[in-house]
């Protein structure tokens, strides 16, 4: 307890020496750590029975209805430069790309991440889901899991077998109104690659337009399509600048929290659970912070243990990515957008009608591809942005040009979430591990060689300048991989750290009902569950596991399973 409070303030460590005197602050029947993805969608579900009275805590702020920088889609790399809305966590020197310190931007704001990223709506491929059930994860294959992404979707195209049409989340296909995104397929299918309708749909594999998170112009992150509706409910208090420091406990049951706010410590009553939603970093950070994970961890810090669960913080993973990039012939990139006095008028356009150049990312089409032959189902995906950017935006690249972000989906090295200090303000020691396994340096190879062999196609020959990254003297395997060490970074979709399995696997932090193994009343529901990675962006499936995990919450019958149709990918062939 004393080394916890030389960490913080004088006036809050005093106050600390005497938390057991305190009293409840306040007393709820749910309590929700973080209103990120998953929180928010936990609040509006928890608290639509009137009966159920339910805090929601989140560390940052509000995503206040004029905060240009969260809502206007165009303007997302402005949240990964600064941290107001961003938690900005940066790695451990990672050994196996030349001891780089890599950033690692996580939404602390009103909509967690779902504020900050790119707002690409993938669900991943069904096979994932599939996998997680193989791995213990009883009751989430892809039949059970996808009535519950079709009953957050509300998609602009109706519902269908596949898509969903009444859900909170509005979500709409990529208006693809740059010539280069037309090319870009058409140079897809022309290295042989098919056009899929649908990436979500009955074939993920293939060229394709992607489905966004943005409705009427603005960004529709959880807060919108959850948050806000429910604020209104006297049954659901909402907080800000609320940062949870530890789990309280009788014995092994959870019974409530204690944040800071407004620097003052408080105390949180859970009646019925407590419920971590702060995501792949922060989740497994307070569970070892409250006692919870690797004994032999936490005695070097001098936590007490409440629970032997040596899971907590391994398993991390994450999707890398990078950049190959070409000069474009032709002015018709968004470097134009880019200029000092046309930022105004684009900003300006948005404001007051919500449409323009700000009112979309521009990243519209993809594609979702196998690395070699006998892999069975897309391992490397592609996205292109009609500009150059770099540095997660916060370099920007001058003149005209176009690339193309690639990566694969299914990494083999994992790393973990580690204790700095006992100061919950510390951030955690964030080791992903990349490229510790040869396997993983192969396919990033394979991402840069096939990348180039669609751009090098006919249809982008009217456009398609100098290859500026990795550049025309990246030949050999050698140098590819050299630059895969230099050059590769996150593409933010951190998960598995607390992972999902059954009480025989001994890395498994929940059960497939998302309860903490050894403690009553705790529940998890983030990316920090998931077995395993999905092949593709990470939001869809968080906001699924949060509807899921709703109804289990609640004791309802989970929804019929929807067994549809899937697409099966060739034994032969790799196209």
């Amino acid at each position: 307890m004393l080394s916890i409070n030389r960490h913080l303030p004088r006036s809050l460590a005093l106050k600390n020496i005497f938390r057991r005197f305190l009293t409840w602050n306040t007393s709820h029947d749910y309590v929700i750590i973080g209103a990120g993805s998953a929180g928010c969608v936990l609040a509006n579900r928890l608290s639509e029975n009137p009966n159920n009275s339910v805090l929601s805590l989140e560390a940052g702020p509000q995503d206040s209805w004029w905060n240009w920088k969260i809502h206007m889609p165009g303007a997302i790399q402005y949240n990964l430069q600064n941290d107001k809305y961003n938690w900005y966590y940066n790695t451990v020197p990672q050994p196996h790309m030349n001891n780089r310190i890599m950033y690692w931007p996580r939404g602390r704001v009103w909509g967690g991440s779902s504020a900050l990223n790119g707002m690409v709506y993938v669900r991943g491929h069904p096979q994932d889901f599939d996998r997680w059930e193989k791995e213990g994860a009883k009751g989430w294959s892809y039949k059970d899991c996808l009535p519950y992404f079709k009953k957050a979707q509300n998609h602009s195209f109706g519902e269908d077998q596949y898509r969903g049409g009444n859900g909170p989340l509005h979500v709409t296909r990529g208006s693809m109104e740059n010539p280069l995104q037309q090319a870009f397929l058409e140079a897809g299918q022309q290295a042989g690659y098919p056009y899929t309708e649908d990436v979500n749909g009955y074939k993920q594999e293939g060229m394709g337009q992607y489905d966004r998170t943005i409705y009427k112009g603005k960004r529709w992150s959880t807060s919108q399509a959850y948050l806000h509706p429910a604020l209104k409910r006297k049954n659901l208090d909402a907080q800000h600048g609320a940062f949870t420091t530890k789990i309280l406990f009788e014995g092994t049951k959870a019974i409530g929290v204690e944040y800071v706010q407004n620097s003052e410590i408080r105390k949180a009553k859970a009646n019925k659970e407590v419920i971590l939603s702060g995501g792949a970093v922060n989740t497994p950070q307070l569970m070892m912070l409250s006692g919870i994970g690797d004994k032999e961890e936490l005695a070097r810090h001098g936590i007490q243990c409440v629970a032997h669960v040596p899971g907590v913080g391994k398993n991390l993973q994450d999707h890398l990515e990078l950049y190959v990039q070409h000069r474009c012939l032709q002015p018709i990139t968004l470097y134009k957008h880019k200029q000092l006095w046309r930022m105004p008028l684009d900003g300006a356009i948005w404001l007051l009608s919500k449409k323009g150049i700000c009112s979309t990312t521009s990243i519209d089409v993809g594609a979702f591809i196998r690395s070699r032959e006998g892999i069975p189902h897309p391992d490397i995906q592609l996205i292109l942005l009609p500009f150059l950017v770099s540095d997660h935006g916060r370099k920007e690249e001058k003149g005209h040009g176009y690339q193309v972000h690639v990566g694969t989906l299914r990494a083999t090295s994992s790393g973990y979430i580690a204790l700095k200090s006992v100061d919950p303000k510390d951030h955690p020691l964030v080791n992903p591990n990349y490229l510790a396994t040869q396997e993983d340096i192969v396919d990033m190879r394979e991402c840069v060689k096939l990348t180039r062999e669609v751009l090098s196609q006919d249809a982008l020959k009217p456009f398609r300048g100098e290859e500026l990254q990795p550049g025309l003297k990246v030949k050999t395997d050698a140098e590819i991989d050299k630059f895969v060490r230099e050059r590769a970074e996150t593409n933010y979709h951190p998960c598995c750290s607390c992972k999902m399995g059954n009480e025989n696997d001994p890395m498994a932090v929940v059960d497939n009902r998302m309860r903490v193994f050894g403690i009553e009343k705790l529940r998890i529901v983030d990316a920090s569950i998931m077995p395993s990675n999905v092949s593709g962006n990470l939001n869809a499936s968080v906001i699924m596991i949060a509807e899921k995990a709703a109804d289990v919450i609640l004791g309802k019958k989970p929804l019929p399973q929807i067994t549809a149709p899937v697409y099966e990918t060739p034994t032969t062939g790799q196209r």
